[in-house]
């Protein structure tokens, strides 16, 4: 993970094309699998999708994600938006995936940014939510190499 505390960055290989690599971070039944059942989401710039997972209410969160595609280049990069979908106020926190072919395989550029480095509540999330990317990019290589 990065020092910068405004973001999370993670890099993780795997031993998979792109084309599949890309079509486990952006079909709902697979991202199921190793993130979250994303409801409505579709890989189309400007689609607005929902999350759901176990609530953390001593973090401030309600368990309800609202997310809308910002940017789509198949195979290379995935940007949406992440915010908790009951919150006062949007995270402005954003969410890329930059995929490059290497060798025979993938190599994911994985960001999670947008945290405010003045506000403890944001830099507890960011703690909490690097280790739970970095688990959830370990799960992505058992659901590429099953789809």
């Amino acid at each position: 993970m990065t020092d910068d505390i405004t973001k999370i960055e993670l890099d993780q290989f795997y031993p998979h094309p792109p084309e599949k690599v890309w079509r486990a971070l952006t079909t709902p039944e697979l991202m199921g699998q190793w993130m979250m059942q994303p409801i409505g989401f579709e890989p189309v710039v400007g689609n607005e999708f929902e999350m759901k997972t176990q609530a953390m209410p001593g973090q401030n969160f309600s368990g309800e994600i609202r997310g809308k595609v910002l940017e789509v280049i198949a195979p290379e990069l995935l940007s949406i938006t992440w915010n908790d979908a009951q919150a006062d106020r949007e995270s402005g926190w954003v969410i890329s995936w930059a995929l490059r072919p290497e060798g025979n395989g993938t190599r994911i550029l994985f960001s999670h940014s947008g945290f405010d480095p003045e506000d403890q509540v944001m830099q507890r999330a960011r703690s909490i939510m690097g280790n739970g990317w970095q688990a959830m990019l370990g799960k992505l290589d058992a659901v590429i190499a099953a789809a």
